[in-house]
This record gives structure tokens, sequence and C-alpha cells, in this order.
């Protein structure tokens, strides 16, 4: 550690205690406070201040710049990552003691609400969950990856109504997507299809029109990122547009593409809303997605939570640890299938140095 970033660190423990102590004093003994909240973000305001003005004399006003800049950016990276491992810490803390074998093998099916909370499982919703965000995936990510390539690789006049929808799209509620399936589907056909009722085909419909709008917006900033030398390349050497983007675009944005795809799945792998009305839910396994209800584990979460009893509360904790391991899992998977292999490969195709042979004396 050199003397230049010990002096910084000490100016910056210096700022946070006089703030510290200035707001103390003012909340503690001028004033009757405000709470907390009010104390903490006074605190911080002063703190800011103080370190502008104290490197401003030592280093310069850009410095001064330089410097707030950096704290404002940690403390809300800090903010952002703490509620987000404290919720992660619940979730594990009370779903994760009542997980059991069984919870992957068995279905509510005879569960009464004086049973414990291990009794039964989820397997009915993990199925139904895989189902209706696979097919869902299915019917996404093709048009989306037409959409983002039509947005990006081609000059028409209707991309701009194009990407105008695709925005209006990623702001829609999840809850209008499942109002339009059950109001264009549901309600005309239900007595007389049992494709167009209550089904997991249905819910992915809607989880279809969730994950449209993020996984084309994703891809089409990634494409963005593609050289354009590239392009040219595989146009002088007589590729055609369509050519050009399967074969060299594409295949060169592979790990942006699956970090799309990845949040696509996280996008609609939790949505609640959609599915009740499409899914609507059963306590029963189904594993055919296109006839009778299907459970999914939001709805399990979402009907266990609201039952009286603490065995239903506590199932609901295990489904929401289940379900955030299930998308830890998907994720690492899609990391590991669209990691780049080019390395890898240049690392095996590379020889291996020569050894100097010694001259015969």
């Amino acid at each position: 550690m050199d003397d230049r970033s010990l002096s910084d660190r000490l100016l910056i423990g210096a700022c946070a205690a006089n703030s510290l102590l200035v707001m103390w004093v003012v909340y503690g003994w001028l004033t009757d406070g405000t709470g907390w909240l009010g104390f903490l973000i006074s605190t911080f305001l002063l703190f800011v201040v103080l370190l502008y003005v104290a490197t401003r004399e030592q280093d310069g006003a850009q410095a001064a710049a330089d410097r707030v800049g950096e704290v404002v950016i940690a403390t809300g990276a800090v903010l952002l990552v703490v509620p987000f491992l404290l919720l992660i810490a619940f979730i594990v803390s009370k779903g994760a003691g009542n997980l059991r074998l069984g919870f992957f093998m068995h279905d509510q099916g005879g569960i009464t609400p004086t049973m414990p909370a291990t009794a039964g499982g989820g397997a009915h919703a993990i199925v139904g969950t895989l189902e209706q965000v696979g097919l869902a995936l299915v019917f996404t990510l093709p048009l989306s990856l037409l959409t983002a390539a039509f947005l990006n690789e081609t000059r028409s006049s209707w991309r701009r109504p194009v990407r105008i929808l695709v925005d209006a799209m990623s702001g829609l509620p999840s809850i209008i997507a499942g109002l339009f399936i059950y109001a264009f589907f549901v309600i005309p056909f239900a007595k007389t299809s049992t494709l167009f009722n209550f089904n997991g085909f249905l819910a992915c419909l809607a989880l279809s029109i969730t994950m449209l709008p993020t996984i084309t917006r994703t891809v089409e900033v990634v494409l963005r990122l593609v050289p354009d030398g590239l392009r040219e390349s595989a146009l002088a050497l007589g590729c055609s547009r369509a050519r050009m983007v399967w074969s060299v675009v594409l295949p060169t944005a592979r790990s942006g593409v699956t970090t799309s795809v990845v949040l696509g799945i996280a996008r609609a792998v939790g949505e609640t809303a959609p599915l009740l009305f499409t899914a609507f839910g059963l306590d029963l396994m189904n594993a055919n997605p296109f006839s009778q209800p299907q459970e999914s584990l939001p709805i399990f979460i979402f009907r266990n939570i609201q039952k009286p009893s603490q065995a239903s509360i506590d199932r609901a904790f295990t489904g929401a640890f289940v379900l955030m391991v299930l998308v830890l899992t998907l994720f690492a998977l899609a990391r590991v299938v669209g990691r780049d292999r080019t390395r890898s490969r240049r690392r095996r195709r590379r020889p291996a140095p020569r050894t100097a042979t010694p001259e015969p004396s």
C-alpha cells in the first residue's frame, strides 16, 4: 500500500466520521429527529459534501469530482447488492429447512391443512414450470432473433414502427398478457375446445408475450457490438445478407444471445399474474400442457402463501427456494452452452514450444 492510497483512505474515513458525528449532534441534541432513514440520508449527503471540499483543497476540482463519482457509484452498488443478498438469505433460511427429496417426487394430492410442511411435494409445479417456460422459449427465441436481425441488419422503412411496438411491449404489465390470452382464447373457445381452455399451452403463450420484448431488445444491442468488418468481409466473399447474419453475425454474438435468453427466462419464470388467467393451477400432476389446468411454481407459491396454516406458508417458502435454485441452474446451463469455445480450440491447436537441441561438440 503506497502513501497516496493510505492518505486517501484516511481522508474518506475522516469525512465519514465527521459527517456521522455532526448528524448525531443535530438529530440527537438539537432536534427530535426524523428517524433512522433521514439520519442516514443526511449523513451521506454531508459526507459527500465534506469529501468534495477536502479533495478539492488537496487535489483540485477534477479529482474531487472523480472521487465523489466513485463514492456515489460504490454506494449505489452496495444498495443494490445488500438487499439482494438479504432476500436470498431470507428465502434460504425459510425454505431450505423443510426441503425433502419427496418435494421433487410427489404432488399435493390428499394433503390436508393439518399435515406438516414436509408432507406432499411440488413435483407437479416443477414439471409445469419447466414445460411452460420451455414452450415459451421455443416460440419466443426464433421470433426474437428474427426481429432483432430485422431491426439491426436491414434498412427497411418498417424498422421504426417495429421498434416502437417492441418498446411498447417491454412496458406492458404481465397481467395484461394473461388477460389478452384469456379474452382471446378462453372466453370464446373454452366450451368447444380443450386446447383453448385453461392449460399450460395458453400459459406459455402469455409468457411468450412477456419474454419477446426482453430478448429482442437485448439481442439487438448485442448485434450492434459485432464489428462491421465481419459483415463486409462476408458480403465481399459472396454471401447473401441472410447467410451473413446466420453464419457470421449470430455465431459471433453467441455469448450475448445466451445472456439474452437467460434474461428472458428470468423475466418469465417468476410471473404469477398471467398464469392465473391461463394455467389456472392444479394440485395434482399434469404433465400434458395441452389439456387441463396445470400448476407452476409461481402459482404454487401464491396459493400456499395465502392459506392460514403455517404448514402451507412454509411449503410456499420451500417452493420459492426451489424456484430460485431452478433459475440459478438454468442460468449456469445457459452460460455453459453459450460460452466462447474458440479460445479453448486455439489452445488445443497451439503447437508445443520446441526445445533447442544442443549442438554436437
